[in-house]
């Protein structure tokens, strides 16, 4: 059985995904990346099964398969998405956009139009808050970034784009899930995610004490264990197609790819 090429997200957020991953070399062999990145590389066959930003789904080719049941999903605040401002919202007439993640920048664009009432430039820039705030209104940014970030001893507003979304829809929303092409998986691959998964959601406060730090670990421990779910249930499976629908209803994507599942 050949050994499983696994591209995975280097926040936070993915580690209790790929909780004891290290120690299956007869399944995969891991490396971390930023989202954008770990998207390239399953696009362009580097990897065989990546954790990818959910709009990255759309643009397999072939079609790619996800691994259901699991995900990054937050229902409600997300914490560590967000958009930051010295400005009130009405006021923002640019944005710059963290370069990590299309899915956030796309998340971004439909709910300036459908929740808050703004349609800003949006500016790609990497995540330098300062830098970003120089040169825009407001920065979107993502990930241990944005977590990290003591908005208000900074003196910036936050909007958590996980909260805008479900205030909007009622749903979950899905950051992130592992998929590749069709066959690439064996049920034993699928039982190691699985179990890997169930693993690191138990052990949820272990990993973020050893990936924050004693200076950081309560924050992280929080965020684990109230701002994400790491289930793609029915409801986060609405979520997704929504979150699609609207995507393309706003030009993020030219049409809808329903998805499909392992």
């Amino acid at each position: 059985m050949a050994v499983i090429r696994l591209g995975a997200v280097d926040y936070l957020n993915a580690r209790p995904l790929v909780h004891g991953l290290d120690q299956r070399p007869d399944l995969f062999v891991l490396r971390f990346d930023p989202p954008s990145t770990c998207a390239a590389l399953l696009h362009e066959g580097a990897i065989d099964v990546g954790m990818i930003p959910s709009i990255e789904f759309q643009r397999g080719i072939p079609p790619y398969v996800i691994v259901g049941g699991m995900g990054i999903v937050s229902d409600g605040p997300v914490a560590s998405v967000a958009l930051f401002s010295t400005k009130a919202t009405a006021e923002i007439r640019s944005i710059a956009v963290d370069t990590s993640s299309r899915t956030s920048t796309g998340l971004l664009h439909v709910l300036c139009r459908e929740s808050l009432g703004i349609a800003p430039e949006l500016v790609p820039m990497p995540p330098a808050i300062d830098a970003m705030l120089q040169r825009c209104d407001a920065a979107l940014v993502i990930g241990d970034p944005a977590l990290y970030l003591d908005h208000q001893k900074a003196g910036l507003s936050k909007i958590d784009l996980g909260e805008q979304w479900t205030s909007l829809t009622g749903l979950p929303f899905v950051w992130a899930f592992w998929a590749g092409r069709p066959g690439v998986l064996s049920e034993a691959a699928l039982a190691g995610l699985g179990a890997a998964r169930d693993a690191g959601v138990a052990s949820s406060d272990a990993i973020a004490d050893a990936y924050c730090g004693p200076a950081r670990a309560a924050l992280g421990r929080a965020y684990l264990r109230d701002n994400i779910q790491y289930v793609l249930d029915a409801r986060a499976a609405a979520g997704l197609r929504k979150y699609y629908e609207l995507a393309a209803k706003h030009g993020v994507i030219d049409e809808v790819r329903a998805p499909v599942f392992y």
